[in-house]
């Protein structure tokens, strides 16, 4: 914790601010979203496709808009972006704590979602400024651990404030988000777009062509969806099996929630360290590969005991937490130097809106890599062969690392001078 302070302290208040923000972004997000779907289902009592139309409105208003708020945030300046997707956040969250009707709730879940779509790429984009180019990989691995700080402490305030009421739950994270408008407000500087940059002078197609003809960012993006993919397995692939492992009950719960301590307690321990080991070795391309095969190999424990039986239980229980704890630590090694690379091969022209690009790819890689996912799960185990979908997101993690180390070869990651 020592280390942690001094190196946060070692930035300027902008980066600080902005670390502190996404710590309390993610607290208030997810002291409420694990909880959404149980009050849709069982406290407003809604069908199925009610449930998941408006859980898939949030994503969708999520992911596929953040190209349109990276366009904005290098037009209007990223600071005006922050503080409108702040603000937006706080009223979409307090209306799904107020209202009971579908079409409300559609709104309220829509609110939510574009707001994370105008904060993210804004955010990063101003870090990746403020931070510069020799120390942007130091400040995104201090990122992520306050951003899975507040994903491992967001379900725990979540779980005591939805005993009392959902309501409740809605009505703080909303005050969460109030809290956070006004501190951008007041404390974090303007940030705008460079003198010289594109933004200031071409259209937004225009802009829009200059990020998707740009060949190597295309492909790096291309190429990383298959991480997406795999780290987005600790929603997914993992808790399934945990559930099927330790049942329904007490132990299943626990087993979920181990894999979830494991995942977060790992980055905010050892991101700094691993980090800074990882650079002094190597260079983004092969830490990028590396952490790839790292992801890709964290499905060979599943893999070996998806057809196991009989035996003992905690063989399929240390199977799962070694999983979650490769699949962590892969993560660990790829985010600081994929946010970087982002940045190198804008040029440092239109940051935001090539981060926003970034995510809505990896976005629809995400949707269909999780239907795909949940799909073979299910086949697979009818059909008697329980181990091949584990198998085939270690092969996921194994072809993207040779693809980006195809790419750094060819100097496709090399950063453009800024």
């Amino acid at each position: 914790m020592k280390d942690l302070a001094v190196k946060f302290r070692s930035f300027d208040r902008p980066s600080q601010l902005l670390m502190l923000n996404q710590f309390t972004i993610n607290l208030g997000f997810y002291m409420l979203m694990p909880y959404l779907a149980g009050h849709l289902s069982a406290d407003l009592a809604l069908a199925g496709w009610a449930v998941g139309l408006i859980l898939g409105v949030r994503n969708f208003s999520q992911q596929g808009m953040f190209l349109i708020g990276g366009t904005l945030a290098d037009r209007l300046g990223y600071k005006p972006l922050i503080v409108a997707g702040c603000a937006l956040r706080t009223g979409g969250f307090a209306l799904l704590g107020l209202v009971d009707s579908v079409p409300a709730l559609i709104i309220a879940s829509a609110a939510a979602g574009f707001a994370g779509a105008l904060f993210n790429p804004a955010v990063r984009a101003y870090l990746a400024e403020d931070a510069g180019e020799e120390r942007r990989v130091e400040a995104f691995a201090l990122f992520n651990v306050f951003y899975q700080a507040g994903i491992l402490l967001g379900p725990v305030v979540g779980l005591v404030l939805t005993s009392f009421a959902f309501q409740v739950t809605c009505l703080v994270a909303a005050a969460v988000f109030a809290v956070l408008t006004v501190l951008q407000i007041r404390s974090l500087p303007p940030r705008w777009r460079a003198k010289g940059d594109p933004a200031a002078r071409t259209s937004i197609r225009q802009d829009w062509a200059t990020a998707f003809g740009n060949r190597s960012f295309v492909l790096f993006s291309l190429a990383m969806i298959g991480s997406y993919v795999l780290s987005f397995q600790v929603y997914l692939a993992l808790p399934l099996e945990a559930r099927r492992v330790g049942g329904p009950g007490v132990a299943g719960t626990t087993l979920v929630a181990l894999l979830f301590a494991v995942s977060g307690g790992l980055a905010i321990a050892g991101q700094l360290r691993i980090t800074a080991w990882c650079r002094r070795r190597w260079g983004s391309g092969k830490c990028l590969a590396v952490g790839l095969l790292l992801m890709g190999a964290a499905f060979l424990p599943p893999m070996l005991t998806a057809d196991a039986t009989t035996g003992p239980a905690a063989l399929s229980w240390a199977s799962l937490i070694l999983s979650a704890a490769l699949l962590a630590l892969g993560t660990i090694v790829v985010f600081p130097f994929e946010m970087d690379t982002i940045v190198a091969l804008s040029g440092g022209k239109l940051v935001a809106t090539h981060y926003g690009l970034y995510n809505t790819v990896v976005g629809v890689g995400i949707l269909l890599g999780n239907l795909l996912t949940g799909t073979a799960l299910d086949l697979a185990r009818n059909a008697g062969v329980p181990a091949a979908p584990w198998a085939a997101l270690a092969v996921i993690g194994a072809g993207c690392a040779w693809c980006l180390r195809a790419l750094d070869k060819a100097e496709r990651l090399t950063p453009v001078a800024v």
